[in-house]
């Protein structure tokens, strides 16, 4: 989800209620601030399950073994619209 904000002369961000709410923010959250090209990146340092975001992700990644090749985006975007299509498909049919 994309939403707008604006710096203050203090150089605070507000990040819109809604957001604040899905990602589970609370006040006093401290945030990592990553300069990207594009902009900014801010990305919750703790979380309520006590494990920091990089924790989660190499336990995701120490679950998930591939074993192939590389694979690149060209052909992930290619699988990803045929995984749509295919579930278009699907709830097209289910839906008759």
């Amino acid at each position: 989800m994309n939403a707008h904000t604006i710096l203050s002369a203090k150089g605070q961000v507000v990040i819109p209620k809604d957001i604040r709410d899905r990602l589970g923010l609370v006040p006093g959250e401290q945030l990592t601030v990553t300069e990207m090209a594009e902009g900014v990146f801010l990305k919750a340092t703790s979380r309520k399950a006590g494990r920091s975001f990089d924790e989660i992700e190499a336990e995701l990644q120490a679950l998930i073994q591939y074993d192939g090749s590389p694979v690149s985006i060209e052909d992930m975007n290619v699988g990803i619209a045929r995984a749509a299509a295919d579930s278009a498909a699907r709830r097209d049919c289910a839906g008759r």
